[in-house]
């Protein structure tokens, strides 16, 4: 699959250097460039692409007010790439793919074009279900019925209770009340609002029964609830703390940053 892709940077030695290093990933295309915010957001609508390298800092729009002002259209993937590094939450926050620090490091730009690949075929993948169960809606409304189903037992094998023996008594916790599970070596420390009781299992056991729609692993010894996360705070390196509705605090580390990506929107 080719990916279309527009380069955007008011810096023109900026965007030769990424087209460089761009041209040994054989399905990176770029279609454009872009000096500017404004002209950025006209090319984007004009050329619907699948891929955008955005500056941040630039005359005019800034690279966060091309994703503002492109979200009236279905929006291309972002990079963010600048010098910057004190934008780095905020580029989550717009949901992009990845945030890339000037000059562009390659094993990082490989990485990252590898983040773009898995989306695409996500979102190929979703959209290709979606044209199915309307289709089956049409002609086959009873194996359309029957899919919509096969989806709910799917949503049904993750667990919605979890007995937990704690201090000599059985716990029964429900798992939409668990904000953050700690690891700690084959135990984890289950938080709730109300309560914090220690599980004897593996973090990757516990992982499995879960769903990941909702819980995610961020950090070596952390799963967080998402629907806890009340705010993202910048740290040092390319790290942040979710904080949650309790006001505890979980350090995202780099190699777990992109779940902030994923879910901050």
């Amino acid at each position: 699959m080719t990916i279309r892709t527009i380069l955007v940077d008011d810096e023109k030695l900026a965007i030769q250097g990424l087209q460089l290093r761009l041209e040994p990933f054989e399905d990176i295309e770029v279609i454009a460039t872009c000096s500017n915010g404004r002209e950025a957001i006209r090319t984007i609508k004009t050329e619907k692409p699948d891929l955008v390298f955005l500056d941040i800092q630039m005359p005019g729009f800034d690279g966060f007010g091309v994703v503002k002002g492109v979200m009236e259209i279905e929006p291309p993937l972002f990079v963010f790439v600048t010098a910057y590094e004190e934008h780095a939450i905020r580029a989550f926050e717009a949901n992009a793919v990845n945030y890339l620090m000037k000059p562009v490091d390659p094993d990082k730009l490989a990485d990252t074009i590898e983040r773009v690949r898995q989306r695409l075929a996500e979102k190929k993948s979703a959209d290709e279900a979606d044209k199915l169960k309307n289709v089956l809606a049409q002609v086959a409304p009873d194996q359309a019925e029957a899919l919509q189903s096969g989806e709910s037992e799917t949503s049904d094998r993750f667990e919605k209770l979890i007995n937990v023996k704690d201090r000599g008594q059985i716990f029964r916790v429900e798992v939409d009340t668990i904000e953050r599970i700690e690891a700690a070596g084959d135990y984890m420390c289950i938080y709730t609002a109300e309560n914090s009781l220690i599980l004897r299992e593996t973090m990757k056991d516990l992982e499995r029964r879960l769903d990941p729609r909702t819980f995610q692993r961020v950090h070596r010894s952390w799963i967080v609830n998402l629907d806890q996360v009340r705010q993202v705070k910048p740290h040092t390196n390319g790290e942040c703390f979710l904080v949650l509705e309790s006001g505890a605090e979980v350090k995202v580390s780099r190699s777990y940053r992109d779940v902030v990506a994923r879910f901050v929107h």
